[in-house]
């Protein structure tokens, strides 16, 4: 008879915690992760997956595991670092200069290679999964990348699932909910032109920085005017003008990025923010030139799959330390195009308040091994409930 999930998981956890640690110590950059996805992929055919096909999305790794007819379900890790030199100490910091995991991406990857393997080794569901590892989870859309390579023609899943860990939500607790768990994620450049002169002789100018100097803060006031009930922030984090003390530049360049929780404010903030800075700098005597770019769309769960996924977090970890009611956070993530092609689920699997478990992107921050057999009982049960014998 099978012990259960969480108990499956805790006997693997000398080799999660070697696997994690392997990772950590070899991070690699989106559409970089060649030696991650070889590892990957040799510990799946060492486990004795069905199918385990590399280079799809350029650098993902996607493994089919059957066990008799019936429904599909999908399985997400990302696998990508951040160009980022880290400050730790231990033995297994990273030993690529300027690069590091400081998002805790080894600890999903080493997740999901455990219950690729116990979910070999026990057999306790029927149907296909479908176990995803995916590469340039941070700001390049591999998620895109792998969609648009025939994701979900080539791996029919009926439903994707995918899990981040969460500083800051106690060790080992689980946050999940239906609609918008995580914001879209837009980036936008606007080049105000105007006319360069002598800076003694304003009068024969039109000058871009004080027109763009008010449109810093114009932008701000287009957030004040949405659905005060469906979050949106607008931050403007660069502003390039001018090389010299004596002339006023003939143009001026912010760029800054949008997040919001809904498609519908997210297509009203790009609408918007081209009105303002088009009409404002015409308004001056300038003309605007707006570039726009959509990176991520909100992550939005669905609510069959979240159901779902919260019975399996109950199971595993107990109904008190599961919760409902976190809001949403305004940072982004690329499992969002997934969630565009197939219903599922995304949760955050708290990491604690421990030494190393700073905030992510901290160049001190380090994975909470702690956590890793929860992740592995979690998929486990996942499968248990999605795919019952």
């Amino acid at each position: 008879m099978n012990s259960s999930p969480l108990a499956a998981g805790r006997a693997l956890t000398p080799s999660l915690v070697n696997w994690r640690h392997r990772l950590h110590a070899n991070p690699e950059t989106a559409f970089q992760e060649h030696e991650t996805a070889q590892f990957v992929a040799a510990q799946l055919a060492e486990f004795g997956l069905d199918e385990i096909i590399t280079g799809f999305g350029r650098t993902g790794v996607v493994a089919v595991l059957r066990n008799g007819a019936g429904p599909s379900i999908g399985l997400r890790a990302d696998m990508d670092a951040l160009p980022i030199q880290e400050e730790n100490d231990f033995a297994h910091r990273s030993q690529n200069p300027g690069r590091m995991h400081a998002c805790g991406h080894d600890g999903h990857t080493t997740m999901l290679l455990g219950a690729a393997r116990l979910l070999a080794e026990r057999r306790n569901f029927r149907g296909v999964v479908y176990f995803v590892f995916q590469p340039a989870e941070e700001n390049e859309g591999g998620a895109r990348v792998m969609t648009e390579a025939g994701l979900f023609d080539r791996f029919p899943m009926d439903a994707i699932y995918g899990l981040h860990n969460w500083p800051g939500l106690a060790e080992g607790e689980i946050a999940l909910h239906a609609g918008p768990m995580m914001a879209a994620f837009d980036m936008f450049e606007i080049d105000v032109i105007g006319r360069g002169g002598h800076a003694a002789m304003p009068q024969y100018g039109v000058d871009p920085i004080l027109i763009a100097a008010e449109l810093v803060g114009a932008l701000q006031k287009l957030v004040s005017r949405m659905d005060p009930l469906d979050s949106a922030v607008l931050s403007v984090t660069q502003f390039h003008a001018g090389d010299a003390y004596n002339v006023i530049p003939e143009r001026a360049t912010l760029k800054g990025g949008i997040r919001s929780l809904s498609p519908a404010t997210q297509d009203r903030m790009e609408r918007e923010l081209r009105r303002l800075a088009t009409g404002l700098c015409e308004a001056n005597g300038a003309r605007a030139e707006v570039r726009y770019e959509r990176r991520y769309p909100p992550t939005l769960n669905a609510p069959a799959e979240t159901e779902l996924a919260g019975r399996a977090a109950r199971d595993v970890v107990g109904a008190t330390r599961v919760h409902t009611n976190l809001p949403p956070s305004m940072g982004s993530e690329d499992f969002a195009f997934f969630l565009q092609q197939r219903p599922g689920c995304y949760i955050w699997l708290g990491a604690g308040d421990r030494p190393g478990s700073c905030m992510l992107h901290n160049p001190r921050y380090d994975f909470n091994d702690q956590i890793l057999p929860i992740g592995v009982a979690y998929w486990l049960r996942l499968v248990e409930l999605a795919l019952p014998v």
